[in-house]
This record gives structure tokens, sequence and C-alpha cells, in this order.
């Protein structure tokens, strides 16, 4: 009797452990899951950020902007700050630290961007330091969505 109660104990132990294991592959799994949605959509995000700020300066130069063209931004500098908030609390250091890079960059050509159109620039801000900045913008992009793949191991380390 004492050797079926043992039997029993190592069995519901083993059990125990494997469900364990299980739900741990399952948290990673989600984990990376989480992560792969979150990079893709910080990468949109700010990829339409830049791009709206290039829009943003073209309108500028040809046109003026009026309201739509003030809401067509500031929807997309939304979207992206959303979506960095996002990233900082589920992203790794290394992917956090490119992201961070970007946000600061898409910020600094947002004012640029924002002085400029109120007629306010600060010295040497033109519309072609502007244009300029926004463009330098598209290697930090490159450079975030590497690390991404990198952490994601979509992309082997070089």
């Amino acid at each position: 009797m004492g050797g079926s109660i043992l039997t029993q104990r190592g069995s519901e132990r083993a059990k125990r452990r494997e469900i364990e294991l299980v739900r741990g592959h399952e948290e990673i799994r989600e984990n990376r899951s989480l992560r792969r949605t979150c990079y893709a959509e910080l990468n949109r995000d700010a990829r339409q950020f830049t791009t709206a700020l290039n829009h943003h300066l073209h309108v500028m130069r040809e046109r003026g902007v009026g309201d739509s063209d003030i809401e067509a931004l500031e929807a997309a500098k939304d979207a992206h700050r959303g979506r960095y908030s996002e990233a900082q609390m589920i992203a790794p250091d290394e992917v956090l630290k490119q992201a961070s890079v970007v946000n600061q960059a898409l910020n600094k050509v947002y004012g640029q961007v924002k002085r400029l159109e109120r007629g306010a620039p600060e010295p040497g801000e033109t519309m072609e330091t502007a244009a300029r900045a926004q463009y330098e913008v598209w290697d930090n992009l490159r450079a975030m969505r590497t690390t991404m793949r990198q952490e994601l191991v979509v992309t082997p380390e070089e």
C-alpha cells in the first residue's frame, strides 16, 4: 500500500512539472507574439509619422497648411506616441534604446516643422534643414527595425 501511495505522489509531481513546463512555453510564446505585434505597430506608426512630417513640409512649401493638414500630422504624432508608450512597457532595453532614438528624432523634426509653420523658427532652422532632418529619420528607423528583428530572431545578428 505504501508503494502505491509513493507511486501516485511521484506521478502527481511529474504531471505538475509537465503542466508548469507547458505553461512556461505558452508564456514565452505569448510574450514573443506580444513583442512582435508591438514592434510591427511601432515600426508602422513611426514610419507614418515620418511620412506625415514629409507631407506636411511639402504642403507648407506648396500652399500653406490647413486644418485638415494639421489634424493629419497630429493624428500621426499621437499614434506614434501611443505606440512608443506601449513599447516602453514591453520592449527589452536594446530595442527601447533604438526606439528612443527614433522618438527623439521625430520629436525634433516635429518641433522644427511646427516652429516653421508658426513663422518662428530657431536660428538656423529652415525648410531645408527640417527636410534634411526628416530624411535622416529613415536611417534611425532602419536601425530600430534591425534591432527588433534581431531580438525576435528574425534576422541573425551581424
